[in-house]
């Protein structure tokens, strides 16, 4: 407890000193805040504004938890596709591949075109970002059931469906939360890219008109909202890790020792 402790206060100081360090500078030299804001100038705007952000983020967040869901459901069904018809893999790889490396600033006006200024753009872009890292992440774990464990199952006449179920989808978890906690923040970006394209809600929208009016500390308060929405996003797939993996390597040898010492 006391390392997990130390391990949190690590960072949380540096924070600290860094936010100190702003402030100071901001001080000593003057900084005006059409240049760079200090902190309390941020922290007092977003207190005197805290309504109006709070609408902003909460169509951002609705946006963002709609595209990450669609995402990762995607992303699994991609993953459980190529991994039990290999030749799929093979076939669709290069044409998601390329996908992948579209700029979304240049692929969003194209699904504007395509499909209007309603949802649908948004939830397609926010999909096209977020199912790649989950379908990847799981599909390499769906490949490192341990060999033995194969075996054994194909000793016993176990069936594919038993071997993807009862060994392959648990071996593949730790991959899946790797790809999950990634997602979780490229999906809160993605969403702020697609309110830039075209919206007239959520915080992206908020720092376009913010930064055409030359608001620099209402763009910084919008960061800040930003920042904090991915870092909840992030916190919320590592919690869920945590409750749905239960187990961790030398888990149970820290168990037996623990009864030893207890004994």
């Amino acid at each position: 407890m006391a390392s997990k402790i130390r391990r949190a206060l690590l960072p949380a100081g540096t924070l600290i000193a860094f936010v100190l360090l702003w402030q100071a500078v901001c001080s000593a030299f003057e900084v005006g805040p059409y240049v760079l804001p200090a902190p309390w100038t941020i922290a007092s705007y977003m207190a005197d504004n805290a309504a109006r952000l709070w609408d902003q983020l909460s169509f951002t967040l609705l946006l963002a938890l709609k595209g990450i869901g669609l995402g990762v459901a995607i992303g699994i069904a991609a993953a459980l596709l190529f991994h039990l018809i290999p030749g799929v893999r093979a076939a669709l790889s290069p044409i998601i591949i390329i996908t992948q490396n579209i700029p979304t600033i240049a692929l969003g006006p194209l699904l504007i075109v395509w499909f209007g200024f309603g949802l649908a753009p948004k939830l397609i872009l926010l999909a096209l970002v977020c199912f790649f890292p989950v379908a990847w992440s799981m599909l390499a774990g769906l490949g490192q059931a341990a060999p033995h464990l194969r075996e054994y199952m194909a000793m016993i006449g176990a069936s594919r469906w038993e071997v993807l179920r009862r060994l392959e989808l648990p071996a593949s978890l730790p991959s899946f939360f790797t790809g999950l906690k990634l997602t979780a923040t490229y999906g809160v970006t993605a969403a702020i890219v697609a309110e830039w394209l075209g919206s007239s809600e959520g915080i992206g929208h908020y720092i376009v008109l913010k930064s055409k009016g030359y608001d620099t500390t209402g763009v910084f308060a919008a960061i800040v909202c930003i920042v904090a929405l991915a870092l909840a996003f992030y916190g919320a797939a590592v919690l869920l890790e945590r409750l749905v993996i239960r187990w961790r390597p030398g888990t149970s040898n820290a168990a037996a020792g623990k009864r030893r010492d207890a004994a």
